[in-house]
């Protein structure tokens, strides 16, 4: 039997290490020009945008697809 998640990027990455993660590469205020939501721009911390991300899918979603095409970039200049 195959394992269902061996192909997906995010099976065993937390949220709170997605967020770590974007936030080293990027920084706040550039997270916040590529994802348009407040939790980003006014007043950034990991555990409020933690708690926004938690309750709202859409934002996740965004969030974790800059993840992935973040990884891809990274993995591609190696």
């Amino acid at each position: 039997m195959t394992n269902p998640q061996a192909n997906n990027p995010l099976h065993g990455v937390t949220l709170e290490a997605i967020v770590n993660t974007l936030v080293a590469h990027y920084g706040w205020e550039e997270l916040g020009k590529r994802i348009n939501i407040r939790c980003f721009q006014s007043d950034p911390s990991v555990k409020s945008s933690l708690k926004f991300l938690r309750k709202t899918p859409w934002a996740r979603e965004k969030v974790e697809s800059l993840y992935i095409t973040m990884q891809k970039s990274v993995w591609l200049k190696k």
